[in-house]
């Protein structure tokens, strides 16, 4: 096998659209991939806010949130797929070798945790759970070889993930920030620049 036939692997990477993308959930947008692999991919969207913020989802699943640090936090659209089920980003909690504290836990090389189950939000909703949480509605994913069609077609820069840009940087920079980190700004691909 040529290194050129080599499978990439994008789990704990950016994905971030190129400005010509112009797809209403996908344009401008970053997405933080949870898992790739050559039967396809998964990932959440880091920076298209819901019109729902996170003591409202707790409302829906008969549950209170705990946790005055995440009173304000929007629930975000992660992506078009079962958008009426929730995802949990966290950091990895310490749990025994090979263990996870929740019931349904991917772990994510490069320290996060992506979290389905319910026993988070109960976590959370005591006053308890992940420190850092990033929570979706909806995920992202692509089917065999089609994340992989789409980059050679210039839809998609990928760059390692920085957790900061999912956590700490506002929502309105986070497009910008994955940007910076392969040292671009987005008008520097914009298709109309250059053109007066």
């Amino acid at each position: 096998m040529s290194a050129d036939s080599a499978p990439i692997n994008l789990t704990n990477h950016f994905l971030i659209a190129m400005p010509g993308l112009s797809d209403e959930l996908f344009g401008r947008s970053v997405v933080f991939m949870c898992e790739h692999s050559e039967r396809g991919a998964l990932g959440l969207v880091i920076n298209k806010p819901s019109d729902i913020l996170l003591p409202r989802l707790f409302e829906k699943v008969d549950l209170q949130l705990g946790r005055d640090d995440l009173a304000t936090q929007p629930v975000f659209q992660g992506g078009p797929v079962q958008t009426e089920r929730g995802f949990v980003l966290h950091d990895a909690i310490n749990a025994g070798e090979g263990e996870t504290v929740y019931a349904s836990t991917l772990s994510i090389p490069g320290g996060l945790e992506m979290t389905t189950s319910r026993d988070v939000l109960e976590a959370m909703s005591s006053g308890a759970g992940p420190r850092r949480v990033f929570v979706t509605l909806g995920y992202a994913s692509w089917g065999q070889g089609q994340l992989e069609s789409e980059i050679t077609e210039n839809s998609w820069l990928t760059v390692e993930a920085d957790p900061s840009v999912i956590f700490d940087a506002p929502v309105e920079q986070r497009y910008e920030r994955a940007m910076a980190l392969l040292g671009l700004q987005p008008w520097m691909l914009s298709p109309d620049a250059g053109h007066a």
